[in-house]
Parts: C-alpha cells; sequence; structure tokens
C-alpha cells in the first residue's frame, strides 16, 4: 500500500495492519572511505547543508571516518569497510544509493551524475551477490529513488515514510515500496528546501522515533508518528535539526549513534527524553564530513 492518506495509514496500524515482524535493527553496517574528500558542487545544487566555499580537509575527514568505525565496533557492531574513490566524493554516503534487507542488495536510482556513476561500482554489488543477495537494481528504471535518504524505514513493522523532493519521484516511491517489502509507504512532502527525509525524521530500533516537525509541510505526519510509536515522537528545535540531530540511527535496540555536533546540541530536555526510553548516545566528532551536506547515518548502510 503506498498512501498519502494520515487517517488512512492510521486506521490501518490500528487494525494491526503494520504490526512488528521482522528485525528492527541491522546485523552491521557498511561504509565508504573518504578518499580526496571534498564538498561536491554538483549534490549542493539542491542540497542546502552544504557550502562549496567552505574547503573541507581530506585527512581530517579520513581521521573522522576512522574514529566513527571504531566507536561503532567497540558497541559491538560490525562493520564492513569499502574503499573510496576519488571521482566520487560523496560516496562517503553510501545509504543513498545502496541498502539491504535481509536476502537482498538494492542499488538507488540517484539523481546527479556524480552519484550515478557511484552507483556502478561494482565491488559493493559483488560482496552481497558473492554472499548470496539477490540483486534489484533501480538504476535500470526511469526513476528518482535514493533509497534511504528520502525514505526513512521501520524495519520491523516494514513501514517507509517517504519524503517528497527532488531525489525522489513518483515512479522512485513504486520502485522503493516494491524493493524493500514493504507493507506501507506513507507519503508526503518536505518543506522548502529540504533534501531528504533522513536530516529531519529518524525511527529509532522501530520503538520511538525524532522528528523536526517544521521542515515537513504535512501537519499530519506528526499525529500518524505519534499513533505509531506510543507518543515516543522527541520534537527537534531548529538548532538541533541544523546540527544534523535527526540524523541519527539505533544500531541496536538500545544504542543510539549521531555526530559530536549533534550531540553537543541537544537540549538536556532531548537527551533526558531519549535517555529515558533507554538509547544509549553515542557520538563522535564528524563536522569535516558534515560539510558535504549530510552526517553519521548518511556514512552508515545497514546490513540485514
Amino acid at each position: 500500500m503506498i498512501t498519502r492518506s494520515f487517517d488512512q495509514f492510521i486506521g490501518a496500524c490500528e487494525k494491526g495492519a503494520f504490526d512488528p515482524d521482522s528485525p528492527a535493527v541491522p546485523l552491521g553496517v557498511f561504509m565508504v572511505e573518504p578518499l580526496d574528500f571534498r564538498v561536491d558542487s554538483e549534490s549542493a545544487r539542491d542540497n542546502k547543508y552544504m557550502n562549496v566555499a567552505r574547503q573541507a580537509d581530506a585527512d581530517r575527514a579520513l581521521e573522522q571516518y576512522i574514529d566513527l568505525v571504531s566507536l561503532i565496533r567497540e558497541s559491538g557492531v560490525a562493520v564492513k569497510s569499502f574503499a573510496g574513490n576519488a571521482h566520487t566524493p560523496d560516496d562517503v554516503f553510501p545509504n543513498n544509493v545502496f541498502a539491504t534487507i535481509p536476502g537482498r542488495l538494492i542499488v538507488g536510482h540517484m539523481l546527479h551524475p556524480t552519484r550515478q556513476r557511484e552507483a556502478g561500482r561494482q565491488d559493493i554489488r559483488n560482496y552481497f551477490t558473492a554472499g548470496g543477495y539477490e540483486l534489484v537494481d533501480l538504476t535500470k528504471l526511469d526513476c528518482v529513488a535514493e533509497l534511504t535518504g528520502p525514505l526513512v524505514l521501520d524495519r520491523a513493522r516494514r513501514i517507509g515514510y517517504c519524503g517528497m523532493s527532488s531525489r525522489v519521484n513518483e515512479s522512485g516511491v513504486v520502485a522503493m515500496n516494491q524493493a524493500f517489502d514493504l507493507r506501507c509507504t506513507l507519503q508526503f512532502d518536505l518543506a522548502e528546501g529540504e533534501y531528504h527525509s533522513n536530516v529531519v525524521l529518524s525511527v529509532l530500533a522501530s520503538r520511538a522515533c525524532v522528528l523536526h516537525e517544521e521542515s515537513i509541510k504535512d501537519a499530519g505526519l506528526s499525529r500518524a508518528l505519534t499513533a505509531v510509536y506510543e507518543r515516543q515522537v522527541l520534537f527537534l528545535d531548529q538548532a538541533e535539526k541544523e546540527a544534523f540531530a535527526g540524523n541519527c540511527i539505533a544500531l541496536t535496540k538500545n544504542d543510539l549513534f549521531m555526530s559530536q555536533t549533534a550531540a553537543d546540541t541537544l537540549r538536556i530536555s532531548s537527551r533526558q527524553l531519549l535517555e529515558s526510553w533507554g538509547f544509549r548516545i553515542h557520538s563522535t566528532p564528524l563536522d569535516e564530513i558534515e560539510k558535504a551536506g549530510g552526517s553519521l547515518r548518511c556514512m552508515l548502510a545497514e546490513i540485514f
């Protein structure tokens, strides 16, 4: 089911149509190390979080990447690291291009040519197909579908929350709904200037979520999320959103990861609320990589 009706969505939830039946958190993650890291002017055309005038320090970006890999592994979560490519500067954010569900690798259809080249890399494809994963390649379809950039997933319930922007079109919504084997995709419009839902919304281990309401045109989304997550919704303020607090991810039932910038900007009340829900917050500096318009969640592609 694909719908824009919040009432229809809430009604289906109340009838038990989306009761959890799948893993809420991944077995591990895969990442792509930054090589000759820089801010890509092509992606900056429709990503307001980027500023091509801000020069990036490639060595510092690599150090921050290595520190993040260590932080995740120290928490008991497996990390597979792939080499970067100087010709695809955004490949440090693989979650927009590659994603998995149990037994399936999905390749997204990217908007910009630089990222389209990234989708063609064979090493990630070969790694998963050699492990028995079916390949679903959306690059062969006439669509725009940047996977878990516009599509925020509740893995356990098999729900997709898809914020519409230049990074996804109607054909892409249909393609992703099928590729991720979703029971439902709830569509909504992002506010002017927002490019990816995962900057302003995150579902945490299928039991809570964070949301910046003002980044969503449709007010009904807050009502829908409150209904699904039994009021375990943290509403971010503008400063928290701009610091990438919405670009967080729970990699276990209780381990929540975000950048140091995000963690430092959290209001006391926000931190206390997350901790009251049983989350341990892990953070590390990623400010160099954040110059490219994404943060910690964008750097992680989940392995299911």
